[in-house]
């Protein structure tokens, strides 16, 4: 447990420029004690000694305010920054090197009845090896977060992401495949580049089309300018005269 305590250290030092050295580290950060509680608490639910393993769990969440269920699954290296708010459910799985910031929720979206069919059946999201997710996102229900994906700050994700890839909004989009990124470790979740905006970009292709069509209007009213300043046809088809058609004739009526 020690030398996990060691790594953790070393994780939260190397993602967090504000960290000065590994005391200020053990002394002042909540992520790293609400940590060290939950293995605790994990150790003693595996255990099955449940009510201890709750007491811990809501003793360390009244210190930190980092809720995390002694039930969870946690990898090696996590980091929470700043951590105030961050929520991790009973069946969440997290892997190695994963970072959340503050206000991000890993929950359920089970209904409330029935909740003794849904005790040990798997309800909360699984985050892969390597993801960022931002402040305030929340990630809902049994799904996965591939390998290094990025969730951006506010996303909420109800599907599956594929590794590698940048999602925002709500709900969670694609805004930056996994070719596209060139930043290993984006704070936030978020890269600091140019980022795309799926919305933006619509819009942006539809100005593009309506500057087309303006350019084919102007250029269709000029030869028609042409065509009446010389009296000609210029280079527009001869125009066919325009016939009315003769009415079929009915019985008549009257």
């Amino acid at each position: 447990m020690w030398r996990r305590m060691a790594e953790d250290i070393a994780a939260m030092r190397a993602r967090d420029p504000a960290a000065r050295s590994s005391l200020e580290i053990l002394i002042c950060y909540p992520s790293l004690h609400a940590l060290f509680a939950y293995r605790v608490a994990n150790f003693l639910w595996r255990r099955r000694w449940y009510l201890a393993a709750r007491m811990i769990s809501q003793t360390a969440r009244f210190l930190t305010g980092i809720e995390i269920h002694p039930g969870a699954t946690i990898g090696r290296r996590f980091f929470v920054d700043h951590g105030m708010g961050v929520v991790i459910g009973e069946t969440a799985e997290i892997g190695d090197d994963v970072t959340l910031y503050h206000d991000v929720t890993l929950g359920g979206v089970s209904p409330s009845e029935n909740s003794d069919q849904q005790r040990c059946v798997k309800r909360h999201p699984t985050l892969e090896d390597g993801v960022i997710v931002g402040s305030g996102a929340q990630i809902l229900g049994p799904i996965t977060v591939g390998k290094d994906a990025r969730v951006g700050s506010n996303a909420v994700v109800v599907r599956d992401v594929a590794a590698g890839v940048t999602v925002v909004g709500i709900p969670a989009r694609v805004v930056l495949p996994r070719s596209e990124r060139t930043e290993a470790f984006s704070p936030y979740g978020i890269p600091t580049g140019d980022l795309p905006d799926p919305v933006a970009r619509a819009l942006d292709g539809l100005l593009d089309q309506v500057a087309s069509l303006r350019s084919q209007v102007q250029a269709l009213e000029e030869r028609l300018e042409e065509r009446e300043r010389s009296g000609g046809e210029g280079n527009f088809p001869p125009q066919q005269p325009k016939t009315r058609a003769a009415r079929p004739k009915g019985p008549n009526l009257a």
